[in-house]
């Protein structure tokens, strides 16, 4: 089979077509994991290191932050969003900058143009492009608004405050759509939308308050990455089957991460879906990443490449991110065994 770069193999998946083996990145791993692998490298030396198929610049590491506190670490970025830093990589809002009509009168959302915001991904493609992927995360509009009217008060404004709503949402939309055409003018080949619609159980909304606020912004973003030539992805932790049509209606290219832990089986998402949408996930990293044993990692990383793998369509990665307590012996076990048995053409009888 032909020999393909990061880049094709990516391309490929998200196309449905088989590429020559089934490409690997992750959204996210933390710096303890990281350094645990190889001590002291930058994003690019461990990518590079661990041979991923793109790389991933979070549009969130790009805002500029005032510390309002040094212990425990509080700060308020560009959005005016109070922050709390944990051991995590991400930062819990605790405060929100809208709390009425008249906070909104006064509100100045960040500078979409702003320079610094794609510097990243414009030396990436100087050393990259066509080599790997190059991811570009847009925070899901869903989640952006509800950092600004606080989720829990957003929720609630659906019933008591719909305009209020709504006027933050084309604040939002018109930042994004803005940040988008320039994520990709600067060499992003993926859009990838991050945000939560569903809990465990379901989903976040009532199907009217999601065909309100949230579907008609996501197909708004959707379609101007796809009128910029990028591909989309969309991220949602949570039971999401409610979602699926929406989401491939959408014009979205791939999902993550078909969240085992919530009833998300990528077997039968690959059954119902795999025609139109590539899958990206699941191995788990809530359980088996961070508990379990090596062989069991190599037996469920097996299995994902079993049940999604055939005929392409399947970015294998952890089921959210390679979070700091995913133990690095599992993680490169993961990786070991996607080098091993997701050659393609598969070998089934291996991966059972």
């Amino acid at each position: 089979m032909t020999k393909y770069t990061g880049a094709e193999r990516v391309f490929r998946a998200l196309e449905r077509k088989e590429p020559d083996r089934v490409p690997h990145f992750e959204f996210g791993v933390d710096p303890k994991v990281r350094t645990a692998i190889l001590p002291d490298a930058s994003y690019e030396e461990f990518i590079e290191y661990m041979d991923w198929d793109a790389l991933v610049s979070r549009d969130r590491f790009f805002l500029k932050e005032e510390v309002l506190s040094e212990n425990p670490r509080i700060t308020r970025n560009e959005w005016s969003v109070v922050k709390r830093y944990t051991k995590e990589v991400t930062p819990i809002p605790i405060e929100a900058p809208i709390k009425s009509e008249k906070d909104l009168e006064n509100y100045q959302p960040p500078d979409p143009d702003a320079e610094y915001r794609f510097e990243q991904i414009r030396q990436w493609v100087q050393r990259y492009k066509g080599e790997r992927a190059i991811v570009a995360f847009v925070t899901d509009h869903n989640s952006l608004a509800s950092d600004l009217l606080d989720f829990s008060e957003r929720l609630m404004a659906f019933y008591t405050n719909p305009e209020l709503v709504l006027r933050v949402h084309q604040i939002v939309l018109d930042y994004q759509r803005r940040y988008i055409n320039n994520v990709i003018e600067a060499g992003a080949d993926i859009i990838c939308i991050v945000g939560d619609w569903a809990y465990k159980n379901g989903p976040m909304f009532s199907s009217e308050h999601y065909n309100k606020f949230v579907l008609p912004p996501f197909k708004a973003i959707v379609q101007e990455a796809k009128k910029g030539g990028a591909y989309v992805t969309k991220h949602s932790d949570g039971n999401c089957w409610s979602f699926l049509d929406d989401i491939v209606e959408a014009g979205t290219d791939a999902f993550h991460p078909v969240d085992p832990m919530a009833d998300m089986d990528i077997g039968e998402v690959k059954q119902k879906y795999g025609d139109r949408l590539c899958l990206m996930g699941n191995v788990n990293c809530a359980t088996t990443l961070s508990f379990a044993t090596v062989e069991e990692v190599r037996r469920e990383t097996k299995e994902v490449i079993r049940k999604a793998g055939v005929g392409g369509g399947l970015i294998i990665s952890s089921s959210n991110t390679i979070h700091s307590a995913v133990k690095p012996e599992n993680y490169l076990e993961m990786v070991r065994t996607i080098r091993e048995y997701g050659q393609y053409p598969l070998d089934i009888k291996a991966l059972n």
